[in-house]
């Protein structure tokens, strides 16, 4: 069938055409498709130039009664017709809500859902049709036309599309409306019906009435329909319900269950042998496959593992962003498919991670689209481990070439990163994919909210305290509690925790360069807001020190100017309170720094860093010279939380 559509100039045909291209994607059995659009301009009468949009539609012309629309099915209902029983209604209705959940989560719009837009193939199988665009159904002359010609197909619309808005809720309202017919149409004839219509925009009370006498007349689903209608046909469209819970509300009835039957007969799987024949050739061969069979979940899972297990010559990596974006767009559809989100992860950690083995600075796709996905994936299946171990691994891949913290963080990644941690300290596999990913975000973050990321400390120390002889999981800890740290965001209560793990960590892996680092500054970081952390670095419990353990670390490396510099700028934080000069000058520290800054010359900020140390033991020794050669170091007093006497100059890792 091919509609024409007028317009009222080459910009409004232009805006429209271009909005209602997005149609020829939709691959859905019971939705009408649409095999061609294209603008024609009708020049036969020079004085008055016709735009005009056409479209080639799929459509079953009205032949017989068991194929016409539903505005031609008989009312009142007649006692012997077949089509309108209680199965045949749950049946229609069934399908009606599947094409607009389909279509709402494409953020696709129908914009003029009514009776004689829902086409019956035959007596248990509708489709949709007559999508409709923005710019087509804004614009105030053709809507004046299209009022005057057809005013009762005007009663369908919401209250605020007569003023030109259209949300999804405004599809909510229609089908609503369509429901409110379905369920009257055995005791209320059209003009009653479309007053009905018309009342409830104006006097939302009017509606009371009507449910009444559903539940006296004892229609089949009245008690859903009575529960449903009210915030289905609320004036304000934020207070009516989305397309997902008109589902999950209409499927508590078990009657609506059984009537699923009839959907899924029109949706038999594709037998295994033809989807692999299909499936057979090349890449572009087996997305045009996913393409045209979109709405199959068992066709998108075999494609999906097609493309996981294809040899590497064959995939034609790297992969643009638009091909992967592409293949998202498909398998949106089936979010809810465990088996599908895990091969559709695991396509991506094989495309992104052998881009990145090929090219370390190849453009990683990371636009809002793919994230968004991923974050949705996160939330879909909260107890499959798999899942969620991959979509932290895919995020740390995205995240190696920055800047989207701030994003993540707008999706809450934070918090639920918290609640994983938490949920799955056990998990090694989930805590080092969090930890990996938290280290990744933080070093290029700019500003964030604190509050979550202090919840996040305590998970973090939780799980490094679960895995105490873990290097990697240390590694990995220790990175993002020095960021944590840097943010401000591990309270005074945790300090002595995190000095313990801290140094457990580097005494547990001395070997491990980035750890020593992200420890020394990490250290370094909390001791310059606290002596308390000072104390407990000097002096540990069972009366060991941990400054025996950082002249360890200055042998082990005493040849690497930055673990040397780290080192020394924790010594001058230490150095900042007299209580702990006494530990630092029977430790050893003084002679170690001397070392430090003879064989360092060369780094301004080291030899800062060492001068601190010095200049503050010499202090502390010329103020009581006679009380440092007769008595031995004391014990220090109870420490403090106080502020350092200065700053020392920013670094970065």
């Amino acid at each position: 069938m091919l509609k024409q559509v007028e317009c009222i100039d080459e910009h409004h045909a232009n805006e429209a055409l271009e909005e209602l291209m997005s149609l020829m994607k939709l691959q859905h059995p019971n939705i009408s498709l649409y095999h061609e659009m294209f603008i024609m301009w009708n020049n036969e009468e020079p004085s008055r130039m016709s735009w005009s949009i056409r479209g080639i539609e799929k459509r079953l012309l009205i032949l017989s009664s068991a194929e016409t629309a539903f505005s031609e099915v008989p009312r009142p209902l007649p006692t012997l017709h077949p089509l309108l029983l209680p199965q045949w209604m749950h049946t229609m209705l069934s399908q009606l809500l599947d094409a607009i959940e389909y279509l709402h989560q494409l953020n696709i719009i129908h914009r003029n859902l009514k009776p004689s837009n829902i086409v019956l193939v035959n007596e248990n199988y509708c489709k949709l049709q007559d999508l409709s665009s923005q710019a087509l159904m804004t614009h105030e002359a053709k809507w004046n036309v299209r009022a005057e010609e057809d005013p009762c197909h005007k009663s369908w619309m919401a209250p605020e599309t007569l003023k030109f808005s259209f949300t999804c809720k405004s599809d909510i309202w229609s089908l609503g409306c369509i429901i409110l017919d379905m369920a009257t149409c055995s005791f209320l004839d059209d003009t009653e019906a479309m007053h009905l219509r018309k009342g409830i925009r104006q006097h939302p009370g009017s509606l009371k009435p009507i449910l009444k006498s559903m539940e006296e007349k004892k229609i089949p689903g009245a008690e859903i329909f009575c529960l449903l209608l009210p915030y289905m046909l609320h004036i304000n469209p934020s207070d009516r319900l989305g397309i997902k819970d008109v589902i999950r509300i209409t499927f508590m009835s078990s009657s609506f269950r059984n009537s699923c039957v009839a959907l899924n007969m029109h949706r038999q799987a594709v037998p295994i042998f033809i989807t692999d024949v299909l499936l057979e050739g090349n890449v572009a061969n087996v997305l045009d496959v996913m393409q045209n069979f979109s709405t199959r979940p068992e066709v998108q899972l075999r494609a999906l593992n097609k493309l996981v297990t294809m040899p590497e010559e064959d995939l034609g990596l790297p992969w643009p962003p638009e091909l992967v974006e592409e293949v998202l767009s498909i398998i949106k559809q089936h979010e809810r498919i465990l088996d599908i989100l895990l091969s559709t992860c695991s396509l991506l950690l094989r495309v992104l991670g052998q881009v990145l083995a090929q090219d370390s600075e190849a453009e990683i796709p990371r636009d809002h689209f793919i994230i968004s996905f991923l974050m949705n994936a996160l939330r879909s299946h909260p107890e499959s481990e798999r899942l969620i171990t991959m979509v932290y691994n895919l995020l740390a891949i995205i995240s190696s070439q920055g800047l989207i913290s701030e994003e993540l963080e707008e999706e809450g990644l934070f918090l639920l990163a918290q609640e994983h941690l938490d949920h799955f300290q056990k998990d090694r596999d989930i805590c080092l994919a969090i930890l990996s990913l938290l280290w990744s975000l933080l070093i290029d973050a700019a500003t964030l909210d604190k509050e979550p990321l202090q919840k996040l400390s305590v998970a973090v120390t939780s799980v490094l305290a679960m895995h105490p002889e873990d290097v990697e999981m240390a590694e990995a800890g220790c990175a993002v509690l020095w960021m944590l740290s840097l943010f401000g965001c591990i309270k005074e209560s945790q300090f002595e925790k995190v000095v313990e793990l801290f140094l457990r960590s580097m005494q547990l892996c001395p070997g491990r360069v980035l750890l020593v680092n992200n420890v020394c500054r990490g250290l370094a970081s909390l001791a310059k807001v606290s002596e308390l952390v000072a104390f407990r670095i000097a002096i540990l419990e069972e009366g060991s020190s941990g400054l025996y353990l950082l002249q360890d670390i200055y042998h082990l490396y005493n040849d690497d100017p930055e673990v040397v510099e780290n080192l020394c700028m924790l010594l001058a934080h230490l150095a900042s309170y007299k209580e702990i000069l006494p530990e630092l000058e029977s430790g050893g520290i003084k002679d170690l720094v001397q070392i430090i800054r003879g064989r360092f010359t060369s780094s301004l900020e080291l030899i800062s860093y060492a001068d601190t140390v010095l200049q503050a033991l010499e202090a502390a020794a010329h103020s009581n010279p006679q009380k440092q050669q007769l008595e031995p170091a004391s014990e220090p007093e109870a420490p403090k939380v106080s502020s350092p006497p200065q700053k020392d100059p920013i670094f970065r890792p």
